[in-house]
């Protein structure tokens, strides 16, 4: 493992070594042709904020940072600015430094990197509404429980003319691929060349739509190619002539855009979620992460589904995972045991979150789902039992005998949900959580009124 001077722990700054590294990444960068670093972090809102430099001045950014607004912390994914109890307004300053572990030279913009960016104030220490870092502590934490966990983000997006018209084909056609199979090889390329483990990518359901997947990684690592990935999508999309849409419903009726979680739970090299004496396989450990996880999605929906319209993409019969279900491979549960082909299982197997979307802030997505559970783990939690059918076909005496409900309808209910989540609360720490809420509902106050067609139009370029 490389030596880190700035952990994921996030200790204090040891500024010489951080000099000394990125004087050293500044000189790899210039011999690949970089002249410019993007450092990005990503919002509240589930937006990537962005600060650039030139090459030559890695070196200093590494050690002491480059400025940007706490304020950030409260910004909806439409630029306006809410209010909050933790809100400074105009006053005050945080520093961004570039995890050089992470930097990567940008295949589909040449003369650039990108590296994601911790958020330290200006007396060098952490700030408490650094979400990747609160990602890098809830990793932490299930490893000093001598446990690991692989995560992997699915992107779901619609490609249109530049007019906004999705581009046309049946769904899941090979005639939409054949139409589109130069944009989707230069895509791919520019994510390989980065370093992105691309393991498929397709045509999905809606017009216009696809849908690629990455390979498990570590869960911070997996948060990072997610928003790696994303920008490469928009990048190569544009330079087609093209318009990316990862909004999570593109018009009312349609279907909406996911952004599926897969993770798994590992000890050693054993993965916890095949070979074991539970459901399906899975391991009594694995059991109860997956108990905790369940039993607070409609608490995690305002983590993972943050945005009024997710809230129009969440519909029965949508493949969504709208209801309080888990089962085996059932695409109508929002939580499901995929164990893979016989003969892989034991590398395959895996939990996949379903009732996600690509508003989230993937770092608050691993810190949730981590933090859930681990709370799992500890009350010795279990699943209830699978549903092997759409729960949405149940007559209602069936679903309440199966304890199968509705997962919360509206944004509002979610945030009520968090709030009323101690665990949650506790571990994303007073500031975050306060100002998860206090935004969420600046949201709602802002765009809750729309209608969906309206609300569709105002949000449809924004991811």
């Amino acid at each position: 493992m490389k030596e880190r001077a700035l952990s994921s722990t996030l200790t204090k700054l040891d500024r010489d070594r951080l000099a000394e590294l990125g004087a050293a990444a500044a000189g790899r960068m210039e011999q690949a042709g970089v002249e410019l670093v993007a450092l990005s972090f990503v919002d509240n809102s589930g937006i990537s904020r962005v600060k650039a430099v030139p090459v030559a001045k890695l070196a200093t950014v590494a050690a002491w940072g480059v400025g940007a607004s706490n304020s950030f912390d409260f910004f909806l994914a439409t630029d306006s600015i809410a209010n909050g109890e933790h809100s400074l307004g105009p006053v005050g300053d945080l520093r961004l430094h570039p995890d050089l572990d992470a930097l990567t030279v940008l295949a589909a913009q040449p003369g650039w990197a990108w590296a994601p960016a911790w958020r330290y104030d200006q007396d060098g220490q952490s700030h408490p509404q650094d979400t990747r870092a609160l990602a890098a502590t809830a990793v932490a934490q299930l490893a000093d429980r001598g446990l690991t966990a692989r995560m992997a983000f699915e992107l779901e997006w619609i490609a249109t003319d530049a007019d906004g018209v999705p581009l046309p084909g049946p769904a899941y056609g090979y005639s939409r691929l054949s139409a589109n199979h130069e944009y989707l090889r230069v895509l791919v390329s520019a994510l390989e060349r980065c370093g992105v483990d691309v393991e498929q990518v397709h045509p999905e359901y809606a017009a216009g739509q696809f849908e690629l997947s990455i390979a498990a990684a570590d869960p911070l690592r997996a948060a990072d190619l997610a928003v790696l990935t994303r920008e490469t999508v928009r990048t190569v999309t544009a330079a087609h002539g093209l318009r990316a849409s990862f909004t999570p419903k593109f018009e009312p009726g349609g279907v909406g855009n996911g952004g599926h979680v897969h993770l798994s739970l590992g000890d050693g090299e054993r993965n916890l979620c095949a070979g074991g004496t539970r459901a399906f396989g899975l391991s009594s450990t694995a059991e109860s992460f997956g108990a905790g996880i369940f039993r607070r999605l409609p608490a995690l929906l305002a983590v993972g589904a943050p945005s009024v319209v997710s809230y129009l993409r969440l519909e029965p019969r949508h493949w969504a995972g709208v209801f309080t279900a888990w089962g085996l491979e059932n695409r109508e549960a929002p939580l499901r045991l995929i164990r893979g082909a016989a003969g892989q299982r034991d590398t395959a197997a895996n939990l996949e979150v379903k009732c996600f979307d690509l508003t989230a802030n993937p770092y608050l997505v691993v810190a949730g789902l981590l933090f859930a559970g681990q709370a799992g783990m500890d009350a010795e939690a279990r699943l209830p039992e699978p549903v092997s059918v759409d729960p949405g076909s149940l007559s209602p005496a069936d679903a309440a005998a199966a304890g199968v409900a509705r997962l919360p309808e509206s944004l509002s209910d979610a945030v009520d949900a968090f709030e009323a989540d101690e665990v949650l609360r506790t571990a994303f720490g007073p500031q975050l959580a306060t100002t998860l809420t206090d935004l969420r509902r600046a949201e709602v106050a802002e765009l809750g009124s729309l209608e969906p067609a309206e609300l569709c139009r105002a949000l449809r370029f924004l991811h």
